[in-house]
């Protein structure tokens, strides 16, 4: 399928929505700011995130920036090219300098991928994407939680047989040595979640 070309804005927005054979070239000219995944075919708009997931995912950037090697490049929301039917986009990610000159990023730069879980995508990312990324090869894959009682945060490594082995489930201090050494305070992050929380309860929010 090959989107028309006259069409932009909301209209080529009406366009691609609802089909089921839509390819990476066909959503080369979606807006920048808009929020979309590319599954299998089919355009796949996420909603806004709530400002604690944005919170959380800007530190885990800032962590794994920290000690960032030269080569490397951290990235928040960066699209992520599977193949021509997918594109998906991690809330950070982790690759080599030399991807940098493209976007989507291509599978074969990427050593790390993180997911942190939403109420759109509490299953997807511990089912469906656990899967995705571990066919295509990628050595490591983090999920961090913020709607569990406490911030919690899962390390997955790809194994010899090609699938992803838990090797780490915390809830408190962590300190990594891989992809290098990262610290991530998952204790401070629940006690920031539950500050802000707290406080839009007091103004009435939901």
């Amino acid at each position: 399928m090959t989107a028309a070309p006259h069409l932009n804005g909301s209209d080529l927005l009406d366009f691609l929505v609802g089909r089921d054979d839509l390819t990476v070239d066909d959503i080369v000219d979606l807006p920048e700011d808009l929020r979309y995944e590319l599954i299998d075919g089919r355009l796949v708009l996420t909603p806004n995130a709530l400002p604690i997931h944005q919170v959380i995912s800007q530190n885990t950037a800032f962590a794994l920036e920290r000690n960032c090697p030269d080569d490397f490049v951290v990235n928040v929301e960066q699209a992520l090219l599977l193949n021509r039917r997918n594109e998906l986009r991690p809330d950070a990610m982790v690759f080599r300098a030399e991807g940098a000159w493209r976007s989507p990023v291509l599978t074969a730069d990427v050593l790390l991928v993180v997911e942190v879980i939403s109420q759109s995508s509490r299953f997807t990312d511990p089912g469906d994407k656990l899967k995705r990324y571990a066919d295509l090869g990628i050595p490591s894959y983090w999920i961090i939680d913020p709607l569990a009682p406490w911030v919690t945060f899962t390390q997955f490594l790809l194994g010899p047989d090609g699938t992803y082995q838990c090797n780490l489930q915390a809830r408190d201090l962590v300190i990594l040595d891989q992809p290098w050494k990262v610290t991530l305070d998952l204790p401070s992050w629940t006690r920031r979640r539950d500050r802000i929380n707290e406080q839009a309860r007091h103004r009435g929010q939901p």
